[in-house]
Order: structure tokens, then C-alpha cells, then sequence
């Protein structure tokens, strides 16, 4: 009878005690689970969507659940084969490629497979595609060919390796770039220019290049992407900060960048004065966990210009004061200016390096453009946040119209908007969405008359409908918050982020216009 009971226990109880499960979204950008899990063998994981099954019972659960602690016989199953010496190399090579071929409908060389699992990749996503989704159960073991790694005899002086074996089947994680070229800013990295971006590329350059800009033909021209290379002086544009005359621009950058400078000459010494030591003390707490994932933004150097800008903007803005959230909004303006100066790694680049005046010119650029970024969404940090509160509400009631089972669903399970969407609104989808996307869906932002403070929301509005599957397959309100709070976005990338502008676009065309159909 006490049997029946613990079975049944664990079957009424899918969340096991003791599951080590990753959170997306907890650190930003949020982590990858699939570079640290075991899957079994029957399971292979979605790219976009990734789940694990529910253990119908316990001895499921213990059979397929590695200990938490043997994290380094965790990562041995997942890449349990010895690199072979160079003489039984090829042999080795032939016998794997046919399996291979086998196995598979359309055969890779076994060279390159070879050389992809023992060097740093650089194309994560294949490399990740090609280990995890692969059902290949023969491994090669010292010229050997096993059925699998449990089925090698541990105990035999062949199957034992050296730390230095070990450390070379390992794959290292490859770095994953911020800002990557005009095409493509996915984590598998950037495939060449094609004809059709450089043309794209040309018309900026011409564009840019005129007398006097043509701002509303610069933003028809943005709003599907900005190329890396004309982002910086795009933005610039675009954000008011710099004139649409060419032969003024150098002047305003100047006045302006003396000018922010002649603010921290007059007012930073009083971020330990009574009146602002709490507003600098929150704003030093906050800098370190912007984006703590990044090399860049843990430099000291970075996160000393991040306090002198927020600090800067806090007094100067009293109305709202900082913030907790604006913190995370000076980070795409920084990495973007910087990008100018740097070609590749941008997360990893060490800003000492730079010169003086290029850091100067860095900081006060990315001041101007998120104070008139700013500019249009102050009622968000104002007393209260009532922007941001009105907001969710208007959409609430837009769900409610576009998809009313979404709607109900968390009617059902007591799901608050405000518990979500507040941090959608207060971030602008930043902690939802890794930088490069945040990079790419601001080029749309800027490009969009009021895109920051109206558009948004049809983002928002369809950033939710994207993960309509997912959000009516949960049957719990800690189970849908979680989801909520921790959507998988970590492998999303230009094409990701193109769909759900254009799925937003067409949401406004729909309702902005027509006030009346956001009421039933």
C-alpha cells in the first residue's frame, strides 16, 4: 500500500524535487541550455522551442536524471569519444563516415566533422545542430567503434583519458557577437554580403552622403534593418541628436559633447552630497547587473561612464529621477558607437584600449541619444509610472480583441498583465531579447514615427501571440508567470526579429487608427 501511494505520488507531482532545470531570462542575455544538458537518446531538441518531457513517475524521473554534482560526467556523456592517434586516423575516419551516412540522408565529410569537434567552433548553430540533433549511436573510442558511450568498457586502460584529452573532445563555447554585418544578426554568426544588401548599403552611403539628408527616406530605408557599418551616424540622425545638414554635423557633435562634459565638470562631484547620494547609490548597484553575462559591461571603465551618464540624466530630470530599468537603455547606444571603432568582439573588446577622446566621444553620444530617446517616454519613471500603467492596459484590451483565448486563458488561471508585461514595458522587450535583436528591433524604433512609445506596443502585442502554443499548453499560474518571465528568445536573430515587426506593423495598420476596436 505504501508503494501504490509513492507511486502515485509522483505521478500526481510532474515537478520533481531535485530536476536541475535552467531559467531563461534570470541573467541577461539569458543562458543556452542546450550546451550544458543530457537529453536521452529518443529526444531531440527544438532550435526555437526548447522543452523537456515530464517524468510520469519516479523511476522515469531517477532513470533519466543525471546527479547534479557530476557535472563533469555530465559533460563527458554528451562528447565521450578520444580524439585517436594520427596513424589510426584514417581507419577510424572511414568506418565513422559510413555509419554516418547511414544514419543520415545526406552524408558530411568526416574530415570536417573531425576537425569541427576538436577545434573552437566558429558556426555555433550548426555545430550545436549537428551534436545535438544527430541520433548517432555509434561513437568512435580509440579507432573503435562502440554502440555507445555506457557500452565502452570503463575499466579498460583504453577507454580512460588524460585531462588533456578530455579538455580537447570538449567543445569550446564559441563567442557569440553583439553586433554582427548587415545580413544576419543570429548566434550562428553572419554569412557574407549578399548583391541585394550591398545595394542596400550603397543607398545609406548615398543617402548619408548628400548635402542635406532626406530623414523621412533614412527612416523608410531603416525601418527593415540599418547596415552595421552606417548604424552609428544613422542613429545619430535619427534620434535628433545631429542635424540633417552635413556641414553643421560637426559642429553640433562638438558643442554637444562639450556641453555633456561641462555637466559632469559641474554636477558629479554631488553624487555624494545628501540630496543624490541615495540616487547614485541605486544607480552603482544596478550598472553591475546590466547585462552581467557580457565581458563588456563588467569593465570598470564601462561601468564608470554608465554612472556619470545615468547620474548626469537623473539631475537633470527631476521630474522623474532614475529609474531602476534605464540602466539596461544606454547599453544599445554604447555598444552601437563603439561598434564604430571596433570590427568584431565588441563583447569582449577592452574600451582602455581606445583613445581618450574616442571614449569621451563614446560616452557623450550615447548620453544625447538616450536623453532623447527619453524625451518621448519620461511619463514611464515619472511618480507612479502612469505611461507604463497605461500601456498594459491598452494591451489588455488589444489582446483581448486579437486573440481572445490568450485572453481568457489568463482570465482562467489569474494571470495579471501588469505581473508581465510591466517589465516589457519598463525594459522595451530589452531583458525579454538578446542584445543584437534589442540592436535590430531599435533600427525599426527609430525609423517608426513615435516607435518607442506607440509602437511598442503592437511589438508587444505580438511578442505575446508568438508564444501562443507554449502560454494555452501551461495549466498553472506559476507555470505560465514562469514561462512569461523567461521566454526562450536566446537563439533569435534578424529573421525572428523581422517576423515579429511585421506582425506588429500589421496590428497597428489594423487598430491604431480605429480606437473602437480595441472595445468589444
Amino acid at each position: 500500500m505504501a508503494t501504490d501511494n509513492r507511486i502515485n505520488f509522483w505521478r500526481r507531482n510532474p515537478k520533481v524535487p531535485g530536476s536541475v532545470r535552467p531559467v531563461y531570462g534570470a541573467q541577461h542575455p539569458p543562458l543556452d541550455p542546450r550546451l550544458r544538458r543530457t537529453y536521452l537518446r529518443e529526444t531531440k531538441p527544438k532550435l526555437n522551442n526548447v522543452k523537456t518531457k515530464k517524468a510520469s513517475s519516479f523511476h522515469e524521473f531517477a532513470t533519466s536524471t543525471n546527479d547534479a554534482w557530476d557535472i563533469d560526467d555530465e559533460e563527458d556523456e554528451d562528447f565521450c569519444w578520444t580524439p585517436t592517434p594520427a596513424s589510426s586516423t584514417p581507419s577510424g575516419l572511414d568506418s565513422a563516415s559510413s555509419l554516418h551516412k547511414q544514419n543520415q540522408h545526406q552524408a558530411d565529410d568526416p574530415g570536417r566533422v573531425l576537425s569541427q569537434t576538436l577545434a573552437p567552433s566558429t558556426e555555433v548553430g550548426l555545430d550545436l545542430q549537428d551534436v545535438q540533433e544527430e541520433d548517432v549511436d555509434h561513437e568512435l573510442v580509440n579507432g573503435r567503434l562502440v554502440k555507445s558511450c555506457s557500452d565502452a568498457d570503463l575499466g579498460s586502460s583504453s577507454a580512460v583519458r588524460s585531462p588533456l584529452q578530455k579538455q580537447q573532445s570538449l567543445p569550446v563555447r564559441p563567442i557569440i557577437p553583439l553586433v554582427a554585418r548587415i545580413s544576419d544578426q543570429n548566434a550562428s554568426g553572419a554569412p557574407p554580403m549578399t548583391v541585394r544588401e550591398k545595394n542596400r548599403l550603397d543607398k545609406f552611403k548615398q543617402l548619408l552622403a548628400s548635402p542635406n539628408t532626406d530623414l523621412e527616406e533614412l527612416r523608410k530605408h531603416s525601418w527593415s534593418g540599418i547596415p552595421r557599418e552606417v548604424r552609428p551616424i544613422t542613429w545619430r540622425l535619427l534620434s535628433g541628436y545631429l542635424p540633417a545638414n552635413k556641414e553643421r554635423r560637426e559642429l553640433v557633435l562638438r558643442r554637444k559633447r562639450e556641453e555633456y562634459f561641462g555637466f559632469i565638470e559641474q554636477y558629479y562631484h554631488s553624487r555624494t552630497d545628501e540630496h543624490f547620494k541615495d540616487t547614485y547609490r541605486q544607480i552603482h548597484i544596478d550598472i553591475p547587473r546590466t547585462n552581467p553575462l557580457i565581458p563588456l559591461f563588467q569593465q570598470p571603465a564601462v561601468q564608470e561612464v554608465f554612472e556619470r551618464i545615468l547620474f548626469i540624466w537623473a539631475i537633470r530630470h527631476p521630474a522623474s529621477g532614475y529609474v531602476q530599468g534605464i540602466n539596461d537603455l544606454v547599453t544599445p547606444f554604447f555598444v552601437v558607437f563603439l561598434s564604430e571603432f571596433v570590427k568584431e568582439h565588441v563583447e569582449n573588446f577592452d574600451v582602455a584600449m581606445l583613445p581618450l577622446d574616442t571614449q569621451r566621444n563614446i560616452e557623450a553620444d550615447s548620453f544625447w541619444c538616450m536623453s532623447k530617446l527619453l524625451d518621448g517616454i519620461q511619463d514611464n519613471y515619472t511618480f507612479a509610472q502612469p505611461g507604463i500603467q497605461n500601456k498594459v492596459k491598452a494591451l489588455e484590451e488589444l489582446v483581448s480583441r486579437i486573440d481572445v483565448d490568450i485572453h481568457n486563458h489568463f482570465k482562467k488561471y489569474e494571470v495579471e498583465y501588469l505581473q508581465f508585461a510591466f517589465r516589457w514595458m519598463n525594459n522595451l522587450l530589452m531583458r525579454e531579447l538578446p542584445l543584437r535583436c534589442t540592436i535590430r528591433l531599435w533600427d525599426t524604433y527609430q525609423a517608426e514615427a513615435e516607435g518607442f512609445s506607440h509602437f511598442h506596443l503592437y511589438v508587444c502585442a505580438a511578442f505575446l501571440i508568438e508564444w501562443r502554443k507554449e502560454i494555452l499548453s501551461m495549466v498553472d499560474f506559476q507555470g505560465l508567470l514562469m514561462l512569461l518571465q523567461n521566454l526562450p528568445t536566446i537563439h533569435w536573430g534578424n529573421e525572428e526579429v523581422g517576423l515579429l515587426l511585421a506582425e506588429a506593423y500589421r496590428l497597428k495598420y489594423m487598430f491604431a487608427d480605429a480606437p473602437s476596436h480595441y472595445k468589444r
